[in-house]
């Protein structure tokens, strides 16, 4: 018998939310990209270079303005989209790790269901957890003989 879970069948997403998520990763992708920044650098060098021709006038700098805002704007959804896709993958496979590991605690697989005043109580647990385990570790440390020489430095 195999107690792998089941896998679930790939949900049906409307066309745009497809079409979107398509487009918010091919976005991403290239917005973090060496040449796209060049290119924004670039743009703001030409934006400079006109100022003295254009007399610095309020168009000249709402221009820019407008510009800059809007491309911020909109950059906002698709950074959060790829967050949003990012984190939830890696939910995933932290929820697999656990699901899969016999030891882990599968109460945790729900975590990020749970409200902050949760989360702080959990936290504070494997922070005890944590200081008992250094604890112990730091007596069998003090109690084993190393040979000399073996001293890492901290």
């Amino acid at each position: 018998m195999n107690d792998t879970p089941a896998l679930l069948v790939k949900p049906a997403h409307p066309r745009h939310a497809v079409w979107f998520d398509r487009f918010a990763r091919r976005a991403a992708s290239h917005a973090g990209r060496p040449i796209v920044f060049l290119m924004a650098c670039g743009l703001i060098v030409v934006w400079a270079l006109a100022g003295p021709f254009l007399g610095f006038s309020d168009l000249w700098q709402l221009t820019v303005n407008t510009a800059t805002t809007i491309v911020t704007f909109l950059m906002v959804f698709l950074i959060q989209n790829s967050q949003n896709r990012d984190t939830a993958a890696i939910q995933i496979k932290l929820d697999e790790l656990i699901w899969a590991s016999r030891k882990a605690h599968n109460h945790l697989l729900g975590l990020e269901e749970m409200s902050q005043e949760e989360l702080d109580e959990f936290r504070a647990r494997y922070i005890a957890l944590g200081q008992h385990a250094s604890d112990a570790h730091g007596a069998d440390m003090r109690t084993e003989q190393r040979p000399s020489g073996s001293h890492r430095a901290r």
